[in-house]
């Protein structure tokens, strides 16, 4: 059911709604908005990102090729933000840092 109302020379035309159909559009437009605004890194919070060197200084400090492993460790910390625990292993907890290869195919994060 619709009623047309004429302001001047504006017509508008006014539909009835229903109180759910009211709630539901509303509840989707909420949905919406917030969607928007965790979908983008755009609101991400700089302090959010972690200390990759500390990280990685752990990670690399029972190695016996230091420097490579910092090299690696470093760019992939900075890629995935996140360094597994320990000196070794534990790269389930990170599976971005666990997923890199090098052209090659192997695995790059130490």
């Amino acid at each position: 059911m619709s009623k047309v109302l004429y302001f001047g020379q504006v017509c508008i035309v006014a539909m009835a709604f229903t109180k759910n159909t009211l709630i539901l559009a509303l509840l989707c437009l909420i949905l919406i908005q917030e969607l928007e605004i965790y979908s983008g890194n755009e609101y991400m919070v700089s302090a959010s990102q972690i200390d990759c060197n500390g990280k990685c200084n752990y990670r690399c400090s029972k190695t016996s090729r230091k420097k490579i492993c910092l090299r690696a460790c470093t760019s992939c910390c900075q890629r995935c933000n996140c360094v597994p625990p320990g000196t070794s292993g534990n790269t389930h907890l990170c599976p971005c840092y666990a997923s890199i290869t090098t052209h090659g195919g192997k695995l790059k994060c130490p």
